[in-house]
């Protein structure tokens, strides 16, 4: 497996408990284009979310992380904003498995509450190491498996399809 993917790098951004699938992507957006969608994520909950996050800037919530509809465009926002990976205490399942498919790391990470604003982290998904590097502290999380570090280093479901099924077409 390639080193692609498998570390990452940026700051925190912070969040409660039930962060919803209408607060990263509200449904009176959901008509416009995904890039211009997404630049309304997380709104309700910090105004200033979508125009300073960076590309590989790392979510991180408490419990029920994207909890409500199964919109798909709630994990889109946060990729196409350049979200590298997203730590949460607890998933709902629809939202956890939408960011793998859409080939956004999604993480429990039951430590959540211990992180700040603006802490830069580096993640390990292979290894399952979380580390803070304002504070110095290290936090082991669950290791990605190694099929869907596969599915997440081709870019999520559909890319992966794609070329599982382009090197079935060479044999």
């Amino acid at each position: 497996m390639s080193g692609a993917l498998l570390t990452l790098s940026g700051r925190a951004w912070t969040f409660g408990d039930n962060i919803d699938t209408d607060a990263l992507a509200p449904g009176i957006y959901m008509k416009l284009p995904a890039q211009q969608a997404a630049q309304h994520c997380l709104e309700a909950v910090d105004p200033q979310f979508a125009s300073q996050v960076a590309p590989g800037d790392i979510v991180v919530g408490g419990a029920n992380f994207g909890l409500g509809s199964s919109r798909e465009q709630a994990a889109q926002a946060l990729k196409i904003l350049g979200v590298g990976a997203v730590l949460a205490r607890g998933f709902a399942r629809i939202f956890y498995r939408n960011a793998i498919n859409l080939g956004l790391p999604v993480l429990f990470f039951p430590a959540a509450a211990e992180i700040r604003r603006h802490d830069r982290l580096d993640i390990d998904l292979l290894l399952g190491v979380v580390n803070n590097l304002a504070t110095g502290r290290t936090y082991p999380v669950t290791p990605v498996p190694p099929h869907l570090l596969q599915l997440l280093q081709d870019g999520g479901l559909m890319p992966h399809l794609k070329k599982k099924l382009a090197g079935e077409r060479k044999s």
